[in-house]
């Protein structure tokens, strides 16, 4: 006997558009595998007149009320795509105590309340599910929930913005400057008017709060996070970093110590034969290190419309298919775990230096103890970029205050080696 299951949206952006789109496309094929008919029966929206050609095209319901799907008692899953934190946490919250399930992609609310939502849909036997929150079309969090669970996962690494990546390659490939691959960006629609949030790191670091609570069991906080975004990366620092066979990438980290985690977003060199250097242009990619599997990656789009709206159409079918067995599946709870308590990196470490200097660097490095794994020397050698080997971050920072006093450091950044 065939099923029926009501969906309400909140939102009709981007990814709510291109929910609908997918949805109509495959609603067929979702029907004869599952025997569930899955049908949008109301959308909220700001203004219905804006959006009555859509209305009109796919037969949809608009309300500008969220009262008219909390009180409906034929909607089963509400999908919150509307974006923001304070009326979406309500929303979310008063829809899980209805007793409706939820799909969410926001992951600035994710992970900043994502245990608290957790725990009220336990406590009302709902889902709460967000794939789509992380990496778009990448379904890495499924994946952590359940091709892991006998594993112990030790580190995990990722290109997470596609905004920033897409810079990045324009720079690295074309070119172009800072400023010059921003409006590129912008022109093909991987950046914001106000590109702060991506450029600055900060979208990156909500994915990795969401990452090291599923990966690592650590429940991680914006100041528990080395931060630092690609607006002071230029063509410069490009052309030496691939000179000396590494990429230069927005990179996500978390690695677990003991019981500590160590968690940064920041640009590092990434050599040109790991698989994460090969990222390019507006897709992701998820790197994790495990005890018993040992290395896998996750690739895919990390953005756009219908990758993104697939990952929040594979989240409602995995609440419908939960009905059907013994209950309602549920994302894993991370209530319970303990809040990580920040590492400091006292290992090791080789470094990017690029220096503006009036002595030989050879030289200099040579009366300081430093081991060059790399050098290049140029501009009449007022200009020398280098790699060194091993330094703690004592050793570093003596570094830097050395060639302080005789030159102006131009860039250091954290050389990642696998």
């Amino acid at each position: 006997m065939e099923k029926e299951v009501n969906i309400a949206v909140l939102g009709l952006g981007v990814v709510a558009s291109g929910l609908i789109e997918n949805l109509t496309i495959a609603k067929e094929k979702i029907k004869q595998q599952t025997g569930v008919a899955l049908s949008i029966t109301k959308v909220m929206v700001r203004s219905k007149e804006k959006r009555r050609a859509q209305a009109e095209k796919h037969q949809l319901t608009f309300t500008t009320e969220i009262d008219e799907i909390l009180e409906d008692p034929t909607i089963d899953i509400v999908v919150e795509l509307i974006g923001g934190v304070s009326d979406a946490k309500k929303w979310i919250t008063q829809s899980l105590q209805q007793g409706k399930h939820v799909v969410t992609a926001n992951k600035d609310l994710i992970a900043q309340f994502g245990n608290e939502l957790t725990a009220i849909a336990k406590d009302h036997n709902v889902s709460l599910f967000y794939e789509a929150s992380v990496a778009g079309g990448v379904p890495i969090l499924q994946n952590l929930n359940t091709n892991f669970i006998a594993d112990e996962i030790t580190g995990i690494q990722g290109i997470l913005n596609g905004t920033t990546n897409f810079m990045l390659t324009q720079m690295a490939e074309q070119e172009e400057s800072y400023e010059e691959a921003l409006k590129t960006a912008q022109t093909a629609g991987f950046a914001e008017s106000d590109p702060t949030n991506d450029v600055d790191g900060w979208d990156a670091v909500y994915k990795l709060i969401i990452l090291a609570r599923l990966a690592l069991g650590k429940n991680l906080s914006l100041t528990d996070i080395e931060t630092q975004g690609i607006r002071e990366i230029t063509q410069r620092d490009m052309t030496y970093a691939q000179e000396f066979g590494y990429q230069i990438k927005l990179l996500a980290q978390a690695e677990k110590k003991a019981e500590k985690v160590y968690a940064a977003v920041t640009p590092v060199l990434i050599p040109k034969t790991h698989p994460l250097a090969l990222v390019r242009n507006e897709m992701n990619g998820v790197f994790i290190e495990s005890k018993l599997i040992g290395s896998s990656m996750f690739y895919g789009p990390g953005a756009g419309a219908s990758p993104t709206a697939v990952s929040v159409l594979t989240d409602i079918l995995r609440i419908v298919q939960g009905k059907e067995k013994e209950g309602p599946a549920t994302q894993m709870s991370c209530s319970e775990l303990p809040k990580g308590e920040l590492a400091k990196r006292d290992v090791t470490n080789n470094y990017f230096l690029i220096t503006n200097c009036t002595v030989d660097i050879e030289t200099f490095l040579a009366k300081h103890q430093i081991k060059p794994l790399m050098i290049q020397q140029r501009l009449e050698k007022t200009e020398a970029a280098f790699i060194t080997d091993k330094l703690t971050e004592e050793e570093k920072c003596s570094l830097k205050k050395q060639l302080q006093q005789i030159s102006n450091i131009k860039q250091i950044l954290n050389v990642w080696e696998d």
